[in-house]
């Protein structure tokens, strides 16, 4: 569930700059879990760290997809 309130709560600072600018204030995972659940989201940070995980696998299989082969002719 708390999964689920952090694509929520991505969704909806992507769309509210209020909530965009409170977020950045954040130095640490810590912070913007805490600052998150002060806003009622109920988030935690294993859900963070297996999102934050799961962005850098997607980033780097997207460039080993576009990175030239050193093989073709």
């Amino acid at each position: 569930m708390s999964r689920v309130e952090l694509e929520r709560l991505v969704d909806e600072a992507e769309a509210d700059g209020t909530l965009r600018r409170a977020l950045k204030h954040c130095r640490s995972r810590h912070e913007l879990v805490l600052a998150a659940r002060r806003l009622g989201y109920r988030i935690t940070r294993v859900d963070l760290a297996e999102s934050l995980r799961e962005h850098r696998d997607q980033t780097l299989t997207a460039r080993r997809r576009t990175r030239p082969s050193e093989f073709r002719a």
